[in-house]
């Protein structure tokens, strides 16, 4: 990292202390998946637990969770949350149950009838913000009378930003709470609360400093968990180091770059990683075949499926471009939109679409793909295999992105050999590198400036280097051998953690 953000620094050896962790989210898989927020809230404690600390994490317990595969036991009955601190006897009473792995706990669930098993959905609701102040004084409440104490509470985005809010606010003097450090972090920072925050009126405005207000106050609904996050914990982490400069200026700073910059000493980024036993091509049952670098002959037959899968012209020879992307403007899908009829009259190469979002975006690709119908494929629905055979069968995948701060796909996609089209922004400059010919370097291909001729160039410069197989090849193998476990974002945490309790040089 540059001098504005700290650094940490890895360990040459494990640490001798093994601490204990508390993630606080909206979302954990595999009990309840909406985004990667719930993949990195499983791979992380599990990679932290492999470390040898005592990870744990604190959700709600949904409506939808299964509980027949996920059996849960009760932990601790009537924890008591104040919905209004000006009466003392007006409270929302929930339960703890716990599950375990290995005899081991390594989750808690918050039980509320009302707010969370009513519900047919995680997110969505006009009383969201109510439901993540409940989920942050239960997680503290159950803290304060449980056996088990955290060294170390980890907050995510602004549903969990009332976490350290409160620890260092309504719960400030308790004996045991004052003493946890809390750290938040950042997965996306354009999301803020139940309002946009480009359009807040000054009336509106929550600069973090009141008070939360009682459960049933209108007011409450105003919060901005983000801001209020990044206000009160001890440290802040992003995840990934670039997206940590990003988010000091105006363009990446969603309005809170100000705050930032107060706080940059605090701030960190620390690179997302992948399930490499799930995104493995050697192991992997969702593809046809399978290979590795040393048999990447086999990787031609799941091209061959990938084309009869979308019904297009058969030949493992053809340039295959793949999009697995939530449609919307972030993902850079304007950009895509502005050159894709030009690329198809000029290239000759084949389009995969696997995603959901915009109507705008959908009928697009549906009206190109009838322009040429044995060229462009399109998935609009969600898919639990098809991702993992676009990544086994296509060439390149592309990741124009507005902004992005991480991003997993262009690391799952050289996992399996498709090169990655990025722009250099947040976590897809940190985890590809550019493809520079006759060096032997690089894993990708690289644009800077958000505009559509600077992607053209580079969709143009893999084209043609694709055409040149030797190099080619030797392309893929680098990006296959690159390192994107979360061995190394979970050793770089444990740092943070350290350096949040006092114990690692500043």
């Amino acid at each position: 990292m540059s001098s504005i953000i700290p650094s940490i620094n890895i360990f040459k050896k494990e640490p001798t202390k093994k601490l204990r962790i508390l993630f606080v989210a909206a979302e954990v898989a595999p009990f309840i998946k909406v985004g990667g927020l719930g993949e990195v809230m499983h791979s992380l404690p599990n990679a932290l637990r492999a470390l040898g600390h005592d990870a744990r994490v604190f959700l709600p317990k949904y409506a939808t969770i299964d509980t027949q595969k996920f059996p849960l036991r009760p932990e601790v009955q009537g924890i008591k949350s104040l919905t209004d601190d000006s009466d003392p006897h007006d409270l929302l009473v929930s339960n703890v149950l716990r599950y375990e792995e290995n005899g081991q706990t390594i989750a808690y669930f918050l039980e509320n009838m009302e707010y969370y098993e009513k519900r047919a959905n995680v997110y969505g609701y006009v009383d969201d913000t109510t439901r993540w102040v409940l989920l942050s004084k239960g997680v503290l409440e159950f803290i304060k009378v449980s056996k088990w104490k955290p060294d170390i509470i980890v907050a995510s985005d602004w549903q969990t930003g009332f976490v350290p809010n409160l620890l260092r606010t309504d719960y400030k003097n308790d004996p045991v709470l004052s003493k946890i450090k809390v750290i938040f972090c950042i997965h996306n920072l354009q999301f803020q609360g139940l309002f946009d925050h480009h359009f807040v009126s000054e009336m509106d405005y929550d600069a973090g400093r009141a008070p939360i207000p009682a459960f049933f106050d209108p007011n409450i609904l105003k919060l901005n968990g983000m801001r209020r996050g990044i206000m009160y914990a001890d440290l802040i982490n992003t995840v990934s180091p670039t997206y940590a400069k990003e988010i000091l200026n105006d363009e990446f700073g969603e309005k809170l770059d100000d705050l930032l910059k107060e706080r940059r000493s605090s701030l960190f980024g620390i690179l997302n990683g992948i399930d490499v036993e799930s995104f493995n091509p050697q192991i992997d049952s969702d593809i046809v075949v399978k290979y590795s670098v040393k048999n990447l002959d086999n990787r031609s037959k799941n091209k061959i499926a990938l084309q009869k899968r979308f019904n297009l012209a058969l030949d493992k020879n053809k340039f295959i471009a793949g999009i697995i992307s939530r449609m919307d403007a972030q993902k850079g899908f304007d950009l895509i939109v502005e050159i894709s009829d030009a690329l198809m009259r000029n290239i000759d190469f084949q389009l995969i679409i696997l995603g959901t979002g915009s109507n705008y975006y959908r009928g697009f690709f549906q009206d190109l793909q009838k322009k040429y119908p044995d060229r462009i494929g399109c998935h609009f629905f969600f898919d639990n295999q098809l991702p993992k055979l676009i990544l086994a069968g296509a060439d390149t995948i592309l990741v124009p992105s507005r902004f992005e701060p991480c991003g997993l796909v262009q690391m799952e996609a050289m996992r399996y050999g498709a090169i990655p089209i990025v722009r250099k922004t947040g976590g897809l400059a940190d985890s590809v590198e550019n493809y520079i010919p006759g060096q032997d370097k690089g894993t990708g291909f690289i644009f800077e400036n958000y505009d559509r001729y600077a992607f053209l160039i580079a969709f143009i410069r893999a084209s043609e280097t694709f055409r040149d197989k030797k190099e080619w090849i030797k392309l893929m193998k680098r990006a296959m051998s690159k390192d994107f476990s979360w061995k190394k974002s979970a050793e770089e945490y444990t740092n943070l953690f350290l350096r949040a309790l006092g114990l690692q040089g500043k």
